[in-house]
């Protein structure tokens, strides 16, 4: 085995989120009067904590998003988390996998730890995390981009940076595990490998991950 510690993203990669998260973003800030596509959630806001939908708001049109605005995005999006959230497919597999060969894993995420446990609940995987594997970007001063994040889960878990692998399917979570030392495998199911440069491998199915994790067969 290759690492002492597997970091999961969660969105994307433990549970089946993004299409859904982007498509009701994109849907309530062009109700509310910020034109927003689908493809533009994706490439501005995935893998990004909310405050960065305040910040690339005001910083494009001067306005500010209403005091309500988490509230009523949370409350949409927990909602249809609730209807039809789904596991990655084989993700349950690599989690079986790493938990049989005693290989310590945890998640890392731009999300809220509410978010993230009413995803988990949705979708079945709350039984294969404990809490103190569970790391939001609420936890530290910056989200990423920035590799906080990575680097308090790391330490959280007595693990060294260069010990680590992070799994991740966004533009700025492989930005972030470069910046904290890390290894990174990027899953390619919501962006092609191009708008993801800087990873140490590619994969599209979960399939996959065990063989790049070097886990014994």
């Amino acid at each position: 085995m290759g690492y002492d510690l597997v970091i999961f993203d969660n969105d994307g990669v433990l549970v089946d989120s993004e299409p859904l998260a982007n498509s009701i973003l994109a849907e309530y800030l062009s109700e509310i009067g910020h034109p927003t596509s689908y493809e533009d959630s994706l490439r501005d806001y995935m893998g990004a904590a909310v405050h960065r939908v305040h910040d690339l708001v005001l910083e494009r049109t001067g306005k500010r998003l209403p005091d309500d605005f988490d509230e009523a995005l949370h409350t949409r999006t927990f909602a249809a988390f609730a209807r039809e959230l789904r596991p990655v497919p084989g993700v349950e597999e690599v989690l079986g996998a790493l938990t049989a060969h005693g290989v310590g894993y945890c998640l890392a995420s731009s999300g809220s730890h509410e978010r993230i446990r009413v995803g988990h609940r949705a979708a079945g995987l709350d039984g294969w995390f404990e809490e103190e594997w569970i790391f939001s970007s609420e936890d530290v001063g910056q989200g990423k981009p920035a590799p906080d994040l990575f680097l308090h889960a790391a330490r959280s878990m007595g693990v060294e940076p260069s010990r680590c692998v992070v799994v991740e399917d966004s533009t700025l979570g492989v930005q972030a595990a470069r910046a904290a030392g890390m290894d990174v495998f990027a899953f390619t199911t919501m962006l092609p490998a191009e708008r993801l440069r800087g990873a140490t491998a590619y994969f599209g199915d979960m399939k996959q991950l065990p063989g790049l994790l070097q886990l014994p067969v």
